[in-house]
């Protein structure tokens, strides 16, 4: 039969955790599988669409145009939420990804780069979401009454250069950003670094920790979405047109100028830049003394929210006039110690340490100096075992304490309390504190990867994984943000998904430890072992004798059937000193022999040395018998999740 060539949408679909939840209940699984088919092929049809084949767990479809396709994937999510809010059993959830191109039709079947790149947007969509294509967002974007939000870029298998794909905000779920025809989000901003002009160059960390303290201020700005500092702080070194910025980053604003600091004087320059147009619609220059600064950040916020025709709540101008302004000695040592704190060796944290503790020294109404100080201790014991973790949640608690008494509304505050409650397996507290925090700066991308965390500990895992989307977007090159989310991703069976962000990770991070850590985790949870020891020797030739190395190789001695030399590598471990010993690795691998009794003596002693992590637990289904054992459910309760 001769094939023919035509434009078409293609959709596919996706029923989220169907491969798991066969592995437990594959009958039930089956049943849900039919139920989804029935219910999704006549809504194609009525939007004159055409199932084409199943695949498995889902389906491709073709329709006439983009408008049609993604009218049908909207109709196809509301069936499906109606569904899940009245039915009783497990919920059903499709991923839908919709692409724009030419197809080739050989018989019933079609083909062409059309149909692969659909499949590759899919797994980008949320779990009862929609993914589009720029192709589609071209055709639909000022035609439904929808809202559509800008992913960053991404890099999908098998595709040589990162696509720009749309998340459709649907009707019923919480949005952010709105996109318009121009496709940078309206509501998203970038500041780049400022740039240091002082006379002295050793005031570079003046500028650093002003662009730090300008993001902070204008993240407290309800409708406005700051993109982080970790995300910004590569164009210090690597400067790019501002359109190009945009484009990376999925903003639509970028603010970028100069500082220059001599002696007690200032000179600030500032400029709004549409990436869109490359036009500068606001800019000022200030020069004002050192004691103003805090003035002139608040000033700076309201004056860009004016330009943006963004309306200041009465509590975003209560927060930014009320702001405590430390001296001005107090406030160079405090952003001395922020620009410590962009490293994590041990030489950089003590110095952001002694410049905390001398800020405070100069003045002790310095909130954010106490917040700095409580954040660098919790680092110092957790990279380099400084103190005991014991020993590091009463001072952290004693310095968050303060910082909060000191002014209530300091957000970076309550994200630490947050770690602080978390760490004292206080859950529900937790969740509270980091919650408080957002609603104070809800570009906070920190609290959100608290909060992400938070929700999968306490077994509200979709809604973890939507916020990781958050935090992403807030913090699109943070390798922290990628490596959890990948990890939940894995845990929920996602695995395409997970191994796309491994891949960014590994491009982030030039395939380091964290790379090389989760990589691990897919492989195995994928069954891929030969991976996972693969793994185990990179970290041997690169950080040899560690005791972490003896439980990952007792893991894969369990895994692969060896239970005797498991047993004899984890003797090796609990001989250790406690506070050299890594109890959190130990319980794993008695799940995994079946010893259940040594298991929960080592889960216990993991929580005493407050290096219990729920996660893994709740998720891994190598975990399913200790999962079942009435043990498990009272830990759970005593940490106030069940």
């Amino acid at each position: 039969m001769a094939a023919s060539r035509r434009l078409a949408a293609i959709m596919f679909t996706d029923m989220v955790g169907f491969t798991q939840r066969t592995q437990t209940d594959e009958r039930a699984s089956l049943t849900r599988l039919v139920e989804q088919e029935d219910l999704v092929r006549p809504i194609v049809s009525e939007h004159q669409g055409r199932v084409v084949k199943s695949t498995g767990d889902g389906m491709m479809a073709e329709f006439p145009s983009a408008l049609k396709a993604t009218e049908c994937a909207v109709s196809i999510q509301q069936a499906l939420r109606h569904r899940n809010e009245n039915v009783g059993s497990p919920p059903i959830e499709l991923r839908i990804g919709i692409h724009l191109g030419d197809v080739e039709q050989r018989g019933e079947d079609i083909f062409g780069d059309a149909v692969n790149l659909a499949a590759r947007v899919q797994p980008v969509a949320e779990a009862g979401g929609i993914a589009v294509s720029q192709q589609v967002f071209d055709q639909v974007g000022n035609k439904l009454a929808l809202r559509f939000e800008r992913l960053p870029p991404q890099s999908l298998k098998g595709i040589q250069s990162p696509m720009a794909i749309f998340r459709v905000v649907l009707p019923w779920t919480p949005g952010r950003a709105t996109v318009g025809d121009e496709g940078q989000a309206h509501d998203r901003l970038a500041v780049l670094p400022f740039t240091n002009i002082s006379p002295d160059p050793r005031d570079a960390y003046f500028s650093d920790g002003l662009t730090e303290e300008v993001i902070s201020v204008l993240s407290e700005l309800k409708d406005l979405r700051v993109i982080a500092r970790t995300s910004v702080d590569p164009y210090k070194q690597t400067p790019r047109p501002v359109s190009q910025v945009a484009s990376e980053l999925g903003v639509r604003w970028v603010l970028e100028g100069s500082v220059r600091k001599d002696g007690t004087r200032l000179r600030f320059t500032a400029q709004l830049v549409d990436a869109r147009t490359q036009e500068h619609v606001w800019s000022r220059k200030y020069d004002r003394e050192l004691v103003d600064m805090f003035a002139l950040q608040s000033e700076l916020a309201s004056q860009v929210a004016d330009a943006l025709k963004i309306q200041l709540l009465s509590a975003d101008k209560e927060r930014l006039e009320r702001r405590h302004t430390p001296n001005p000695e107090s406030y160079l040592e405090y952003l001395q110690g922020r620009a410590y704190l962009r490293s994590f060796t041990k030489e950089s944290l003590r110095a952001a340490k002694a410049h905390y503790e001398r800020a405070i020294s100069l003045d002790e109404r310095n909130a954010s100096a106490y917040a700095g100080l409580a954040e660098v201790v919790g680092f110092l014991t957790q990279l380099y075992n400084e103190m005991t973790r014991a020993q590091a949640r009463v001072e952290t608690r004693r310095l968050v304490d303060k910082a909060l008494a000191l002014d209530p509304n300091l957000a970076e505050a309550h994200t630490m309390l947050a770690s602080n409650l978390a760490d004292a397996y206080d859950f529900p507290a937790a969740l509270a504190e980091v919650e408080r925090a957002l609603a104070l700066n809800p570009s906070n991308a920190q609290a959100h990867l608290y909060h992400a965390a938070l929700l999968s500990d306490v077994q509200r895992p979709d809604e973890a994984l939507r916020e990781y989307e958050v935090a992403a977007q807030l913090d699109p090159l943070a390798s922290l943000v990628l490596g959890e989310h990948l990890a939940l991703l894995a845990y929920r069976g996602r695995f395409d998904e997970a191994r796309q962000k491994l891949e960014r990770l590994g491009e982030l991070e030039n395939r380091g430890i964290m790379y090389q850590d989760r990589k691990g985790l897919l492989a195995v949870l994928t069954g891929d072992l030969d991976g996972y020891k693969e793994g185990i020797r990179w970290f041997e030739e690169r950080y040899p004798g560690r005791a972490e190395l003896w439980t990952a190789k007792a893991y894969y001695a369990a895994l692969t059937d060896h239970p005797e030399e498991a047993r004899s590598l984890l003797g090796n471990v609990e001989s250790l000193p406690s506070e050299l010993r890594p109890t959190g690795g130990i319980a794993p691998v008695y799940a995994v022999l079946g010893d259940l009794d040594s298991c929960f003596r080592w889960i216990e002693e993991s929580i005493r040395d407050e290096r219990f992590s729920p996660r893994g637990w709740l998720y891994d289904p190598r975990r399913e018998n200790v999962r079942k054992d009435p043990r498990f459910r009272d830990v759970l309760r005593r940490m106030h999740i069940e």
